[in-house]
């Protein structure tokens, strides 16, 4: 008998797993994997549930491993959804409710694939799931407390693959062997307040950060590089809370967010922010405060076996050769990278996160094959 994934998708939606909810997910994960032989430990580290299972000898040669998340972003008001969130209801070949993209299908294929082949085809090496219930979070917990676990019990994976949807449209079409970085910056400006009609007696920090912002969304950061897209720098808000017109504020604050390729660093990046923000001060007589949150690194897998492995296997099940590419926001794939060659593949990502996010079924069972298919390749060699 095989594994369903659809089945196996539509029992791990019903689990309410809005981060740090467990939800009952991985529970019924350990469950299924332990029952086709895999050793399973369970990895929580504050309010987050991790999962480790491992097929085969610890510390075998060869290990093939899959990372992925239960956890999922809250549904929203469910009124606007045309069926319950957490029902996953299947109408006309499509399955809805919130994951249903992103990814417990993801999750669903890659175990249904692992129980399966172990119990059919048993590889000489190991077969390794990392499953966290963090991603979608602070991501402090999850992926990185599992890797901090194996690094403390000598558990490893040879290479890894994330679940994560990649394709932007049809199945098949992408790879993802990398990931731009991501940070984003606090500015809070302070000046002196003032009436408005006698500006030479205020310091007008608005006018600081006016400037301030257009220097920094002005200045291109680079043109990309041979896998990566130009970096980019928004300006997400810009706020003084000051409802009097007759009124210059002492202080305005701003956000940005930046997204960059390996032509830098988080630090290298953060020293240009704090140069900008010393510059302005200088020019306008005002005091920046500055924080900085880098949420990840740029990273790249070289085009090599691992993602040559991939599309192989996405080629002979969909028809289609994949590019490889590293656009798109961070994933847990961030971490990995420092374990282990990473890359991800997974479902078409058109609804993930929104109103009515749902799958139709013949994508899971075809992943479910996709991952198969890899895991037959990569014991082959």
């Amino acid at each position: 008998m095989t594994t369903d994934p659809v089945a196996l998708t539509a029992d791990l939606i019903r689990c309410p797993t809005v981060t740090p909810e467990e939800g009952g997910a991985l529970v019924l994960l350990q469950g299924l994997l332990e029952n086709a032989g895999f050793e399973c430990t369970r990895v929580d580290r504050g309010e987050t549930s991790n999962l480790y299972a491992r097929w085969g000898a610890k510390g075998h040669a060869r290990s093939f491993g899959f990372n992925g998340h239960t956890d999922v972003v809250p549904v929203g008001n469910p009124a606007d959804w045309t069926t319950d969130p957490f029902g996953a209801e299947i109408r006309d070949g499509i399955l809805y409710g919130r994951g249903a993209t992103d990814m417990k299908s993801g999750v669903a294929a890659f175990a249904a694939a692992a129980i399966d082949y172990v119990t059919q085809t048993p590889p000489d090496g190991a077969i390794v799931l990392a499953i966290t219930g963090d991603e979608e979070g602070d991501a402090t917990d999850g992926t990185v407390a599992l890797l901090d676990w194996m690094a403390d019990q000598d558990e490893r994976m040879s290479v890894c693959l994330v679940g994560e949807p990649t394709c932007p449209d049809t199945m098949g079409e992408m790879i993802k062997i990398g990931r731009r970085g991501s940070m984003s910056a606090w500015f809070t400006v302070t000046g002196k307040q003032g009436h408005s009609a006698y500006p030479h007696r205020a310091i007008n920090p608005l006018s600081a950060m006016a400037r301030l912002m257009d220097r920094l969304a002005s200045h291109p950061l680079d043109e990309g590089t041979e896998h990566f897209d130009a970096s980019t720098l928004a300006v997400v808000t810009i706020d003084t809370g000051n409802p009097a017109t007759n009124v210059i504020p002492a202080q305005a604050s701003a956000t940005v967010n930046i997204r960059f390729n390996d032509c830098h660093s988080g630090a290298s990046l953060s020293d240009w922010l704090a140069a900008e923000a010393a510059s302005i001060d200088a020019a306008f007589g005002t005091t920046t405060d500055l924080r900085i949150k880098i949420s990840g690194e740029s990273f790249l897998t070289p085009p090599g076996e691992l993602s040559t492995l991939v599309q192989t296997a996405v080629q002979a099940q969909t028809g289609l050769l994949p590019v490889l590419s590293t656009t798109g926001g961070t994933s847990d794939a961030r971490f990995v990278k420092s374990h282990c060659p990473v890359v991800e593949f997974g479902l078409v990502g058109k609804t993930m996160h929104q109103v009515d996010e749902c799958v139709p079924i013949e994508q899971i069972t075809q992943l479910k094959a996709i991952y198969t298919r890899i895991l037959s390749d990569y014991f082959a060699i």
